[in-house]
């Protein structure tokens, strides 16, 4: 067993999160299937799908933006699903970045992408840190991990995933992992990040649930802080992070793939909304859908439920198109493209149509 592989069993095996051989939720909330079993599978394969679009999803390029300096000093690149560039105090973080065709553990079966990526791997800036929440097929692909591999980029993740890190190539001196309230600060900069709960689980294959950690991110400099739900169910934790680490000047928040069979892993429009608020609010980008079929709601079904709930609110709420990089302090609110309303003025002044979403 090499040196890196020593530690980390170390690491596991200390840590508060791991008992009887598994990272476990402090709620004790599990991912079995909740309720009918039979007939969530048997709407799975036997329902009426019609989940995927039957538009063509539009795709900016955003090579030129990156090229260009970040003025208010916050600009954020949504790349599908749950993958995001952030420049931050000009520093560049990539989250969760899934470029393969396939959320799959194979590459010629499973949730295929709706939309080509906005960017290639080599078309993407210089990085100064990739960030993993956590294992799953979705936010850990191994082509895209692989094409890191060569380009010598750090790695921050949960405790355990170092493991799949190396195993597709990534260099053990290249990967922090962390527990859950460890922070690290990347060298030479003042970008840190903190490793907070999420309810969720781990694994990649059918023994080694739970052999890994899950978490949220809080990702933080001088000037601002920006919190990352990763996977996640609605737990008090989310309050207690809130509170310790907020305010946030932007939460990046799960709201897709959800169903009540599995609603305690995973938030949906609903509890996302109430996770907004227990953070404290401020600014809610929604990821983790239009990108992938990944449960039993139309593709678009998360965003309108979620701007709908949020109408009476007034909540601050942005979907930028996928491809094009937003300053999050120059939009005033959602821009609703997934309708054909695709404008620069309708990004500008998102909030004019929002009432008309609940009559």
């Amino acid at each position: 067993m090499t040196s890196s592989a020593n530690l980390r069993r170390e690491r596991i095996l200390a840590s508060p999160q791991f008992h009887d051989g598994v990272f476990r939720n402090t709620s004790g909330v599990g991912p079995n299937l909740q309720g009918n079993t039979f007939g969530v599978m048997r709407e799975f394969f036997f329902g009426g799908r019609g989940h995927v679009p039957r538009i063509t999803i539009p795709v900016d390029s955003p090579l030129a933006t990156w090229a260009t300096p970040v003025s208010s000093g916050l600009r954020l690149t949504w790349l599908g699903h749950s993958s995001l560039l952030l420049e931050v105090d000009g520093r560049r973080v990539l989250v969760d970045p899934v470029f393969g065709p396939r959320a799959s553990p194979v590459s010629f079966v499973g949730p295929k992408r709706f939309h080509p990526p906005p960017a290639t791997v080599a078309e993407l800036p210089p990085l100064d840190v990739v960030l993993l929440s956590h294992d799953h097929h979705d936010h850990l692909d191994p082509p895209t991990i692989r094409a890191f591999a060569e380009r010598r980029v750090p790695f921050v993740t949960s405790l355990g995933v170092g493991a799949r890190l190396e195993a597709f190539g990534i260099e053990p001196r290249l990967i922090t992992e962390l527990d859950w309230f460890e922070e690290h600060v990347v060298p030479a900069t003042e970008l840190s990040f903190t490793a907070a709960p999420a309810q969720h689980f781990s694994g990649r294959g059918l023994g080694d649930r739970n052999s890994t950690l899950w978490s949220s991110w809080v990702l933080a400099t001088g000037k601002r802080r920006l919190f990352y739900s990763g996977d996640t169910g609605l737990t008090d934790e989310l309050r207690d992070i809130g509170a310790r680490f907020g305010p946030f000047d932007l939460s990046i928040i799960e709201i897709g793939a959800w169903h009540p069979a599995w609603g305690a892993i995973h938030l949906g429009a609903a509890n996302a909304l109430r996770a907004f608020d227990m953070l404290g609010g401020g600014t809610f980008l929604p990821v983790h859908w239009g990108t992938f079929d990944l449960a039993l709601h139309a593709w678009d079904e998360p965003i309108e439920t979620l701007l709908t709930l949020a109408a009476p609110t007034r909540a601050r709420i942005l979907t930028p198109r996928l491809g094009r990089p937003i300053e999050p302090g120059q939009i005033d609110g959602p821009t609703p493209w997934w309708r054909g309303e695709t404008s620069d003025s309708a990004e500008r002044t998102g909030r004019r149509w929002l009432p008309a979403l609940s009559d």
